[in-house]
């Protein structure tokens, strides 16, 4: 199993879903985990601190990326020449690959200091995760992790605007190279599309775009609960929400 934390927002969590995600680590014992940006609410010093102790506290392998509130908003300096200085200095690369049992996951820097929320992915970006993906071993679950999701429904158009520049060109690139999910947060709203089918990719098998929610922050989105997902090795997502009065998560499926 594959733990997908998202927009932790340190600096605005919520101890009730730390302790929550203690329990469930605790219990299920997954293989790793991966966090797919927004570890920070506003990229300080002690809120990187606070978020690198709760990982670590979760005692498994993870793989973290950026995300547009990792690097400073109001630090106009720091913003255009150091924008990754904390989050290196706490979280080392900001592109790393993490392979356990079942899964080979690669971690794409989706964030520019330029732009607050729009997504961009470069052509030597492109290549670089598609010659990963084509080493991988062909019978673990190929997986790509990005701060902003490659889709989102028409009816979002806020969404739609953030989704990565040359998002298309890296999806039909690294799907022909076994590319079977990508991991998102962003937009802090757990859903699950299958790419191959909505973009004609002509992959033999689903390419899935994975959102996950808010894991541990109060800045919830229309009311919608804390969530992450989880992945298992068939591929099957499994999203998990938040119960304020148990303080545990819940499969949104069992909960029905």
């Amino acid at each position: 199993m594959l733990l997908h934390l998202s927009d932790l927002h340190f600096g605005t969590e919520r101890q009730s879903c730390i302790d929550a995600i203690h329990q469930f680590c605790q219990e299920h014992r997954p293989e790793a985990a991966v966090i797919s940006g927004d570890l920070t609410q506003r990229a300080r010093y002690r809120q990187f601190l606070a978020c690198r102790q709760f990982l670590d506290s979760l005692n498994m392998p993870y793989l973290a990326i950026p995300g547009n509130h990792d690097i400073p908003l109001y630090n106009v300096w720091s913003r255009i020449f150091s924008p990754f200085a904390r989050y290196q200095l706490f979280f080392g690369n900001l592109e790393t690959v993490l392979e356990t049992e079942h899964f080979y996951v690669v971690g794409v820097n989706s964030i520019r200091r330029r732009y607050h929320t729009r997504g961009h992915i470069s052509l030597a970006q492109i290549q670089a995760v598609d010659e990963k993906l084509r080493q991988a071993p062909a019978h673990k679950l190929k997986i790509v992790a990005a701060h902003q999701p490659f889709y989102t429904p028409p009816d979002d158009p806020h969404g739609v605007n953030d989704c990565p520049v040359m998002g298309r060109m890296a999806l039909e690139t690294w799907s022909k190279s076994g590319l079977y999910g990508l991991l998102h947060g962003h937009l802090h709203v757990p859903a699950v599309y299958d790419l191959n089918l909505i973009y004609q990719l002509q992959a033999q098998h689903p390419v899935l775009d994975i959102h996950a929610g808010t894991a541990t922050s109060y800045r919830l989105h229309e009311g919608l609960p804390n969530s992450f997902n989880t992945l298992d090795e068939t591929g099957d997502v499994e999203p998990y929400l938040f119960d304020p009065a148990s303080k545990q998560f819940f499969s949104r499926r069992k909960k029905r």
